[in-house]
């Protein structure tokens, strides 16, 4: 049986399906399977101190129901890393789709290099919840404990539990699709 080259498993060309058609309007994705997902958007809020930082993270999910676990993907050479490994807890925030725009200050500059705090206090976005700055508009909030790292590439992995929670406000998550739509990522 002849195996696939290197090439066939990087190719972004559309292939057929090899379960045909199945009434498929349109071609195949052009996406790379892993881009195709619409994942939620949440914010990390940690702090040293009294130091804190926020950032944007959407490697997050939950893997355990009993006990309540998750797993988050933290990207090397952040402050953020830095803090959650320094301080071994943070609050994971589920952000509301109206909030699209804070992206751009949580995931696009470095904690390292401004004060994003600061920057959404003059906002008028924060409140406090268990000690740490949350965004008072987020859907909820979850405060995690790390029990374990690992290495996952260009991302730290932490499984936490969760040693607490809040649901905040109603509204529609914030997703990687509404970003894409505001053309705030390219995937």
């Amino acid at each position: 049986m002849p195996t696939k080259s290197e090439k066939d498993y990087h190719s972004n060309a559309p292939t057929k399906s090899p379960l045909g058609d199945l009434g498929a309007a349109s071609p195949l994705s052009n996406r790379r399977p892993w881009n195709r997902v619409n994942l939620p958007v949440y914010s990390i809020s940690s702090k040293v101190g009294d130091h804190a930082n926020m950032h944007i993270i959407t490697y997050a999910s939950q893997i355990s129901m009993k006990p309540k676990r998750f797993v988050c993907g933290i990207y090397e050479g952040t402050q953020t890393l830095e803090n959650v490994t320094q301080q071994g807890e943070f609050i994971l925030q589920l952000l509301s789709a109206s909030q699209y725009r804070l992206v751009d200050l949580l995931g696009k500059k470095s904690g390292k290099q401004i004060d994003k705090i600061s920057r959404l206090k003059k906002r008028n976005e924060l409140a406090e919840w268990n000690g740490y700055p949350v965004l008072k508009n987020c859907l909820a909030v979850m405060q995690l404990k790390v029990i374990s790292q690992f290495d996952g590439g260009d991302h730290q992995g932490f499984l936490c539990d969760v040693t607490a929670y809040k649901n905040l406000n109603n509204g529609e998550v914030l997703t990687l699709d509404t970003l894409r739509a505001h053309k705030l990522i390219r995937i």
